[in-house]
């Protein structure tokens, strides 16, 4: 029995005047697995994962998650962690938890106290008073404390020191379905985040270079996916 396809594109688009920054990409990713969307700066990752959210809406082609297009209906499934720093500075950590609580009918309080206590979260400290990586801590634990079928992840890791980044990488897991959960991250830290990843996709330029599976990409070639990252965009 095939895997359920929770998101397909077909022959998607995306410029911003001259740029094409996704160029007729076409996947499907189903329900219950953990994808790894990597390659460098500029390559198409994050508009990509915008087009997923609903975020942005393509030039020419078609989003679908859950078997609708993409817009205010698919936005209750999927939970987006976008690179930018979103948090008002004002709030405390636990006033932003409380916030966002309200405005999402999935969220789940037991995940989300697991989740400020695993990562070391003070509840009644100011967003402004966090550094870089306590926000990106804190952005994390907002997007993972939600029961959605597609959790989108740009970047992550950005900001946080490399000591607490498998700290991170834990926290990602922790809460994941197989089966049930899909997650895409996107990310150029490769080497730290590839052991989770069961599917692959390097992006390039807007398109799809690479997508396969995980494992048996390291065993056709016989190296890491960080290997292979630094021989596709060597």
């Amino acid at each position: 029995m095939s895997a359920e396809i929770l998101v397909e594109t077909r022959d998607v688009v995306k410029r911003f005047g001259r740029t094409q920054a996704v160029s007729g990409i076409s996947m499907e990713i189903p329900r219950g697995i953990v994808v790894g969307l990597v390659g460098p700066n500029g390559s198409g990752k994050s508009t990509l994962l915008k087009l997923l959210a609903g975020v942005l809406r393509p030039d020419a082609g078609t989003v679908v998650v859950n078997g609708h297009p993409v817009g205010l209906k698919t936005k209750a499934w999927v939970s987006y962690q976008p690179e930018t720093d979103y948090l008002y500075d004002w709030m405390t950590v636990q006033q932003v938890l409380d916030f966002t609580a309200d405005l999402v009918p999935d969220w789940r309080w037991e995940r989300a106290d697991e989740l400020v206590e695993f990562l070391n979260l003070e509840r009644g400290t100011k967003v402004r008073h966090l550094s870089k990586g306590m926000r990106a801590r804190l952005k994390l634990a907002v997007t993972l404390s939600r029961d959605a079928d597609l959790f989108l992840l740009d970047e992550p890791l950005s900001g946080i020191d490399p000591p607490s980044r498998l700290r991170i990488i834990k926290s990602l897991i922790g809460g994941y379905e197989a089966g049930k959960h899909t997650i895409i991250l996107s990310t150029h830290e490769v080497a730290e985040t590839e052991g989770i990843f069961e599917r692959v996709i390097f992006l390039d330029k807007g398109q799809i270079k690479v997508d396969a599976n995980a494992e048996e990409l390291r065993s056709q070639y016989g190296r890491s996916i960080q290997g292979l990252f630094e021989e596709v965009y060597q």
